[in-house]
C-alpha cells in the first residue's frame, strides 16, 4: 500500500463516515470494494474459489477503521470463515489521515494450538510485510502437513459433540463416536467438544467454536465433519455452508457402516430401508413451491419438479422393499416353526456391540464366523447347533450388536432380524466388564429389549473381559451384578460356568438375570411357501458341534 493509497483511502472513508473494505488478490490488485456503516462491513458471498482443501483464498482484506481501535473479533471470525489470506485494518483519525496498522493470519498446525496470528498495531508506513509471500509460505506448510498423513480410502474426519451433559459423560460419548468413525474407515484427524446449556438450533455450535472447528479442519487437512448427534435438513445444510465440507451426523456414519457391511439379502434389505427412510426427510424443498400440487388428475398444475418425482421415487422404493422383507420374514417364520416342531432350544447372544459375541460363537462352537475389534462386525444373523453334555441340542444365534441413540430407522429395518429373538428360548447378555461404559451399555440394551417386548425372555449375564480387570474392579462388578458370569469369550475353559447356567436356564431353573416367568411353549407357525434365501442356513445344515 502505497503512501498516497493510504491517504486516499483514509480521507474517503473520513468523508463518508463509513468503514471501506477492499479485497485485494495476491498481485495487490482490488477485486472488490465494500462500503459498510460506520463501526462495520459486510462482505457478500464469495462462493468458493480457491476454497478447497488447504488452499486459502488468495484475498486479503484490507479495511477502515474510524477510530483507534485494532483488529475485533469479528474481523478475525471473517478471516476465518472466509480462509482469506490475511485480514488487516488501518485506522483513521479525526482529521482524516492513516493513523496506525494491524494485520492477522491463519497459522498451520502447531504444538501451541494457536489458529492465528496477530500482530501488534504499528505506524501505517512501518508495515512493510510481504503478504503473497506469507501466503504462499502458509500453504505450503498446509499441504505439508497434510502429505505427512497417512492417507485414508474414506478420508479425514474432526469429531464434535455439543451437549448439556457433564465433561466425563461427553468424553465416553464422543470416544464411542471415535470408534464407529474407525470402523466406517475415517481417519480422525481432531475432536471438538462444547458444554452448553442449549444447542444453538441453527449451527449447534456458537459463532465462536464454529470458527474453532473451521481451523481445526484446515490444520488437520479434513474433508468430513461428524457430529455425535441428529442433525436436521437445515442444520446439515446451514453447517455444510460455513464449514464448505461434507458435515454428517451420527446417524448416517452408522448407516454407512450397515451399508458397508451388509452382505446378506435381508441386511442390504434392511440397510437400503434405512437410507431411503433417513434420506426421505432430508428431500426439502425452498419456499412455498410445493403448496401448489393437489394430487390426483388435473391437479398436478405445472407439472412435478425434480423434488417432488426424487420424493415419489423413494416411497416407490420404500414399499418394494419393505415388500420383500415381508417375504423373508416369512421365510424366517418357517424355519422357527420346524425349530418348534423338533423341539430344539434356541439360545440368542445379544449385547452391545463389540461385547465379544461373535468371538464367544466361535469359542463354543470351533467356527469362523467374522469377528473384530470393531463396531457392528456383526449384521446378519448366525446359528450354530450345538449338542451339549446329556446330549442336550441348542441352536446357538449371533445377532447384531446394540448401541445407544440408534437411529430410529434402523431400529425399525432391522426389526426383521431383531426376530430371531422372540423365538428364543433364552438369551445370553453377553457385557463387556472391562469398558469404562459397561453399566450404562447393560443398561441400554436392557432397555431396548424392553422396548421390543423381550424382557420376558429368561437370560443369564456374562461378564466377558474379565482378566482386564484388576482386583478391586473385580469385586465392584461382581457386587454389583451377583448373578453375573464371569468369562473371556476367547479362553473355552472358562465358559463352563455359563454353559451350566444356560442349561440350567433351558431346565426351568432360577439363574443369570431370571426376568419375569418361564416362556409357554411355542406354537408352531402355519408354514408357507418359501423360495431361494440366500441369508441362513436351514436347520438341517446348520453345522452341529459337540461340547465335550
Amino acid at each position: 500500500m502505497s503512501p498516497e493509497q493510504a491517504r486516499e483511502l483514509a480521507v474517503l472513508s473520513s468523508g463518508l463516515g463509513r468503514q471501506i473494505g477492499l479485497l485485494l488478490d495476491r498481485q495487490g490488485r482490488p477485486r472488490l470494494v465494500v462500503v459498510g456503516d460506520a463501526h462495520s462491513i459486510l462482505i457478500p458471498e464469495l462462493g468458493r474459489v480457491r476454497a478447497s482443501g488447504g488452499r486459502l483464498r488468495g484475498l486479503r482484506l484490507l479495511h477502515t477503521h474510524l477510530s483507534p481501535d485494532g483488529l475485533s473479533e469479528e474481523d478475525l471470525m471473517d478471516m476465518v470463515f472466509l480462509r482469506l489470506d490475511a485480514v488487516q485494518v488501518l485506522t483513521v483519525g479525526p482529521d482524516g489521515l492513516p493513523g496506525r496498522v494491524q494485520s492477522a493470519h491463519m497459522l498451520p498446525p502447531n504444538p501451541e494450538g494457536k489458529a492465528y496470528d496477530v500482530g501488534s498495531m504499528r505506524p501505517w508506513d512501518r508495515d512493510d510485510t510481504d503478504f503473497t509471500v506469507q501466503a504462499e509460505a502458509l500453504e505450503e506448510e498446509l499441504a505439508r502437513a497434510e502429505s505427512a498423513r497417512p492417507v485414508t480410502a474414506e478420508g479425514r474426519a474432526v469429531l464434535v459433540h455439543v451437549s448439556p451433559m457433564p465433561r466425563p459423560a461427553q468424553e465416553s460419548s464422543l470416544a464411542e463416536l471415535r470408534a464407529l468413525a474407525r470402523t466406517a474407515g475415517l481417519d480422525v484427524a481432531d475432536t471438538l467438544t462444547q458444554r452448553v446449556p442449549q444447542v444453538n438450533p441453527r449451527t449447534i455450535l456458537g459463532k465462536g467454536k464454529l470458527a474453532d472447528l473451521e481451523v481445526a479442519a484446515l490444520q488437520a487437512g479434513a474433508d468430513v465433519v461428524v457430529f455425535d448427534c441428529e442433525l436436521t435438513p437445515a442444520q446439515l445444510r446451514n453447517l455444510g455452508e460455513a464449514t464448505e465440507r461434507k458435515v454428517i451426523d451420527r446417524s448416517q456414519l452408522i448407516l454407512d457402516i450397515f451399508a458397508q457391511r451388509a452382505t446378506s439379502r435381508a441386511g442390504k434389505l434392511q440397510v437400503e430401508l434405512a437410507q431411503m427412510q433417513y434420506r426421505l426427510p432430508h428431500l426439502v424443498g425452498r419456499g412455498e413451491a410445493l403448496s401448489r400440487l393437489m394430487g390426483g388428475i388435473g391437479g398436478r398444475g405445472p407439472g412435478e419438479t425434480k423434488l417432488e418425482i426424487d420424493r415419489r421415487r423413494v416411497r416407490e422404493r420404500i414399499t418394494r422393499v419393505k415388500r420383500e422383507l415381508s417375504e423373508l420374514r416369512k421365510r424366517r417364520g418357517l424355519r422357527r416353526a420346524r425349530r418348534a416342531k423338533a423341539e430344539v432350544p434356541v439360545v440368542a447372544l445379544v449385547g452391545y456391540t463389540n461385547a465379544g459375541k461373535s468371538t464367544l460363537l466361535n469359542t463354543l462352537t470351533r467356527s469362523e464366523v467374522l469377528a473384530e475389534d470393531k463396531l457392528f462386525a456383526t449384521l446378519d444373523p448366525t446359528s450354530r447347533r450345538i449338542r451339549f453334555p446329556e446330549e442336550r441340542e441348542v441352536i446357538l444365534t449371533d445377532t447384531v450388536g446394540f448401541i445407544r441413540h440408534l437411529p430410529k430407522e434402523l431400529q425399525e429395518a432391522f426389526r426383521a432380524t431383531l426376530e430371531e429373538l422372540e423365538a428364543a428360548d433364552a438369551l445370553v447378555l453377553v457385557a463387556d466388564a472391562g469398558h469404562a461404559q459397561a453399566a450404562q451399555q447393560i443398561e441400554a440394551v436392557e432397555r431396548i429389549l424392553e422396548e421390543m417386548e423381550l424382557s420376558d425372555i429368561p437370560r443369564v449375564l456374562a461378564l466377558n473381559k474379565w482378566d482386564t480387570l484388576d482386583t478391586q474392579a473385580r469385586e465392584a462388578t461382581a457386587a454389583a451384578y451377583p448373578h453375573g458370569i464371569p468369562i473371556r469369550a476367547r479362553d473355552r475353559a472358562s465358559l463352563e460356568p455359563l454353559v451350566r447356567a444356560v442349561l440350567d436356564l433351558l431346565s426351568g431353573h432360577q439363574g443369570g438375570i431370571q426376568a419375569g416367568p418361564p416362556r409357554a411353549p411355542r406354537a408352531a407357525e402355519p408354514a408357507v411357501p418359501s423360495g431361494p434365501d440366500d441369508e441362513a442356513a436351514w436347520d438341517d445344515d446348520i453345522p452341529t458341534e459337540y461340547i465335550p
